[in-house]
């Protein structure tokens, strides 16, 4: 019998969580853009917090504006670390349905103690990916582009998409 790793696990949690996203906005493709995320313990015991794309507690779960860039929604990994009580010191890994924006890049490195961030689906800019390797920074970083993938080679994926991404830049 074959398990399902922790990985697979949490990260489909952090999907699941995206499915109550009220965000309407869409992707180049014309997808919607709904994103989860969930903060859990380094070793895999509890998670620790939970977050989607929406609108505020309390407000309309509804998007502020249609226009492109400006929904007004938090974001998931925003939410998940606004409601993450755990302490600082606290090793953490994060799983986020899509690579994190570069502002959400640093609330979660500001939240203290990841060491590890996982995400499903690409996104257009890969700022986070220069935030989360940065030598003083040192969040290990993996694309689960596949739920059989395994942790080496989600990692391996995500440094690849960082260097071409790089390259691209300066080209």
């Amino acid at each position: 019998m074959s398990r399902p790793s922790f990985h697979s696990i949490y990260m489909r949690l952090a999907e699941l969580m995206s499915e109550r996203s009220t965000c309407v906005r869409t992707n180049s493709s014309g997808q919607l853009m709904q994103v989860g995320c969930a903060i859990v313990s380094a070793d895999f015991r509890r998670v620790l917090s939970i977050g989607y794309n929406g609108n505020a507690a309390g407000l309309p779960n509804k998007c502020d504006s249609t226009e492109v860039g400006a929904c007004g929604c938090i974001h998931a990994e925003e939410n998940a670390v606004i409601s993450c009580q755990a302490a600082r010191s606290e090793d953490k890994i994060v799983f986020c349905t899509h690579l994190p924006c570069k502002a959400c890049a640093k609330r979660i490195i500001q939240l203290g103690g990841v060491r590890e961030v996982y995400y499903r689906k690409d996104y257009r800019l890969k700022d986070s990916l220069m935030l989360f390797t940065d030598p003083n920074v040192s969040i290990t970083v993996g694309h689960l582009f596949d739920v059989d993938v395994e942790k080496d080679e989600a990692q391996q994926v995500a440094a690849e998409a960082l260097t071409k991404w790089q390259l691209e830049k300066r080209g």
